[in-house]
């Protein structure tokens, strides 16, 4: 990220691990940050605290099998945030933040932008679940309960947006996804 020449903001997630790795990010571009709590990642069930990790990983083996309203309903679990509730608080907070940003929808088109500074540059730094919300929502896609699984992305990996011209306005293109090439191979994590 040192070859971006301007970095405008950088958004945050509350969570610990997001904290850590925006340190170096705000320390090298950015003078500070803003940490958004809608930033947060999906919030797990309660009795996974302290669980082994088998049994997490034995969970997440299985969870794509369920039925899809179940996927909506449950999340990960009893007593966890429903997906169809995460997927709202990120939308919602990714709306009322790039509105106060100077970025509008069009007419509530899904994939038009009326965008006030064009240069400006923001940098995210959340979680895969909540990225994929992100990026899902600025494609213009339809949201669904395995958002992570369409944009699989590694940890502290970089994933780039751009906004380009179109109609009479500005839409979101893709042009990185999950890229780690600033990690040594053996430090890359799913």
């Amino acid at each position: 990220m040192a070859t971006v020449d301007h970095v405008d903001q950088l958004w945050v997630s509350p969570m610990n691990r997001a904290m850590e790795t925006a340190n170096p990010i705000e320390t090298e571009l950015l003078p500070d940050r803003s940490v958004e709590d809608w930033l947060h990642e999906i919030k797990n069930p309660p009795h996974w605290e302290g669980s082994p990790v088998e049994h997490i990983d034995n969970w997440f083996a299985n969870a794509n099998l369920r039925p899809v309203d179940e996927m909506w309903s449950d999340g990960l679990g009893p007593g966890g945030e429903s997906f169809w509730d995460f997927h709202t608080r990120v939308v919602q907070g990714l709306v009322e933040t790039l509105d106060s940003n100077g970025i509008h929808r069009v007419d509530d088109n899904r994939h038009l932008y009326r965008v006030d500074d064009p240069d400006q540059r923001v940098i995210i730094v959340a979680h895969a679940g909540t990225n994929a919300v992100i990026l899902g929502h600025l494609l213009g896609l339809e949201p669904v309960p395995w958002e992570w699984e369409r944009f699989r992305q590694p940890h502290t990996g970089v994933s780039r947006l751009k906004a380009m011209r179109i109609a009479d306005g500005w839409a979101f293109s893709l042009r990185q996804l999950g890229t780690v090439s600033h990690l040594h191979p053996g430090m890359v994590t799913v």
